[in-house]
């Protein structure tokens, strides 16, 4: 007999759910609060071991139809100075597969094409608590503000600022300059994203302003300077960083309630494992599912606890240290550690 369940949120990590689930044979309903996906254009760095974990959910043929290879990205100091490679080389020799980049766009076409359930948009989920009493599985897939692990964990974890805030957008030509610039307590990112564009984001002390970004970056080299200086402000997107803290003691609650994502350890972006984390959540629990069936699902849950929790939860530690080291105002000193990492 199928199961039934209620995957709330309908980003990276719930479209995955829901497919995976259905494809277990479950009856899925997706709930999404928003009245349409949101759907700017940053770009997404896919990690060979997520790419093998959308092949395994029957999404990487459609994923890699709309994605580019990350294969050269470096270090930098604010006058172009080469302090470190990327490890995109070595990711690539010992995976057998390039690091792929995609738009958030295209990855959620991906996800929503393998779909056979419809998305149910502007259900905002306000009490969480009555909604798991009625089918089988509840999934968290809605974010760092989940109300569904407020209802099921209580609020002890919940969402930290870190100070900073970011600005992201798409300059409309290929810098052919990619990686990061570090500067003293802010740096600047550019990736590839697409044919004939570049995606970039900026990151600051939380007190800058859409008006100010441009000043923060003002003397660095280029193309950095030509990208804010080509690219509307209009367009840009802000967002305050944040983190979960401190770490859930567990992904998953009697049974019955398991968190995927953003929800179970919503980290900063620093590593770009932020959608990886939450296809690699999802694909373990709908293939822990599977194999343990309706009549097994508390089992199927710890068992999902057990393959992703530390491990999501040492890439969020690691992401939230790196974010410190790059927006450290001590930056002589992170820049000569830096340049002692091997090419």
């Amino acid at each position: 007999m199928a199961g039934s369940a209620v995957v709330v949120g309908a980003g990276v990590g719930g479209l995955a759910t829901a497919i995976g689930l259905r494809r277990a044979g479950w009856h899925v309903t997706i709930l999404e609060r928003r009245a349409e996906l949101e759907r700017y254009g940053t770009a997404f760095g896919i990690h060979p071991t997520a790419q093998a974990a959308l092949d395994r959910l029957g999404v990487g043929d459609a994923f890699r139809a709309r994605a580019l290879p990350y294969r050269d990205g470096r270090i930098r100091t604010p006058d172009g100075k080469v302090m470190a490679r990327l490890p995109l080389e070595r990711i690539e020799r010992r995976a057998g597969r390039p690091e792929l980049l995609i738009s958030r766009p295209y990855l959620l076409d991906a996800l929503l094409g393998a779909l056979d359930v419809p998305v149910r948009y502007g259900e905002n989920v306000s009490d969480a608590a009555a909604l798991v009493e009625g089918p089988d599985l509840v999934v968290g897939a809605d974010g760092i503000n989940s109300a569904v692990r407020t209802a099921a964990f209580g609020t002890r974890s919940g969402v930290r600022q870190v100070g900073t805030v970011t600005w992201i957008g798409i300059a409309d030509f290929e810098t052919g300059v990619y990686g990061e610039t570090w500067g003293r307590g802010r740096f600047f990112g550019m990736t590839p994203i697409e044919p004939g564009r570049t995606n970039w984001y900026a990151a600051a002390p939380e007190a800058t302003t859409a008006a100010g970004l441009r000043d923060r970056f003002a003397g660095w080299h280029e193309p950095i300077p030509r990208v804010l200086a080509e690219t509307d402000p209009a367009s840009w997107i802000r967002y305050e960083m944040r983190h979960l803290f401190p770490a859930l003691p567990t992904f998953v609650r009697g049974g019955r309630v398991a968190l995927v994502g953003d929800a179970a350890h919503a980290m900063t972006p620093n590593l770009g494992r932020g959608a990886c984390t939450a296809i690699l959540d999802a694909e373990a629990l709908t293939r822990a599912i599977a194999r343990y069936g309706r009549a097994g699902l508390p089992s199927a849950l710890r068992a999902y606890d057990t393959e992703r929790r530390r491990s999501a939860q040492r890439v969020a530690f690691g992401s939230r240290t790196l974010h410190r080291l790059m927006s450290t105002e001590r930056s002589r000193l992170r820049d000569s550690l830096v340049r002692l990492i091997p090419a």
